[in-house]
């Protein structure tokens, strides 16, 4: 699912161009204008490498960071982690790869409801990258449902960093362990229905129901193009 491997090379070098603009005129046409005359790139092939303008750059500047994440997890030793410990190092890791300023323009013109949804599915390419790179096995629905939480945990501790003044942004990171531990009650919570045979016969039904939901297809390969191989070991 992860389609952040491969960027144009034409968009990268607009997004360049573009940066530098973005903290005064945001995300916009003005900043899209003013990276093309910046990078040298014809109005006719940046409006190719880009149709939508900025709002492909800022897409572009999101998926720049996942990459980048996927590369730092890829060369860290997580062996000694927990494998909790491992998603809170990958969410922390991934805000390091990114400007908040930048990252503050990008929520401004993703949570107008024309552009809403590219921001949500960014998020869950987001997790679905952090899953993958940790070497996430699930092809059920767990395969939803982790990258749902994940999501969550994701947008909300984006959200506080950017209003943290902490230094060394501790708090977010007190924030991060909290929402990651809160989750891992839940996956305990779930763990006891399963042991429990009175809760599991209750839930056999809707058990089944979901036991018929699968992962989309080619979700896992890492033969083809746009995929991403795992850095760690699998986890059901």
């Amino acid at each position: 699912m992860t389609t952040t491997a491969y960027p144009d090379p034409t968009r990268e070098k607009l997004l360049d161009a573009a940066l530098v603009h973005v903290v005064f005129d945001g995300w916009g046409s003005e900043t899209f204008k003013a990276a093309i005359a910046d990078s040298g790139v014809s109005e006719g092939l940046a409006r190719v490498a880009a149709p939508r303008g900025s709002v492909d750059l800022a897409s572009a500047y999101h998926k720049r960071g996942d990459r980048e994440m996927v590369k730092a997890l890829a060369e860290t030793d997580l062996s000694a982690m927990r494998f909790t410990d491992r998603v809170t190092h990958a969410v922390w890791l991934r805000l390091q790869t990114v400007d908040r300023e930048l990252v503050r323009r990008g929520m401004s013109l993703f949570s107008l409801p024309l552009h809403a949804p590219e921001g949500t599915k960014l998020v869950w390419e987001t997790a679905d990258a952090i899953w993958t790179a940790l070497g996430d096995t699930s092809r059920d629905v767990n395969w939803y449902t982790k990258r749902a939480t994940l999501s969550g945990v994701f947008a909300s501790t984006v959200l506080f960093w950017l209003g943290d003044d902490s230094e060394g942004f501790t708090d977010t990171r007190a924030f991060l362990d909290r929402r990651i531990e809160d989750v891992m009650k839940v996956e305990k919570a779930k763990a006891t229905v399963r042991d429990n045979k009175a809760l599991s016969a209750l839930f056999a039904v809707p058990n089944a129901l979901f036991g018929m939901i699968k992962a989309p297809a080619g979700a896992g390969r890492t033969d083809v193009p746009g995929t991403q191989q795992s850095t760690q070991g699998a986890t059901e």
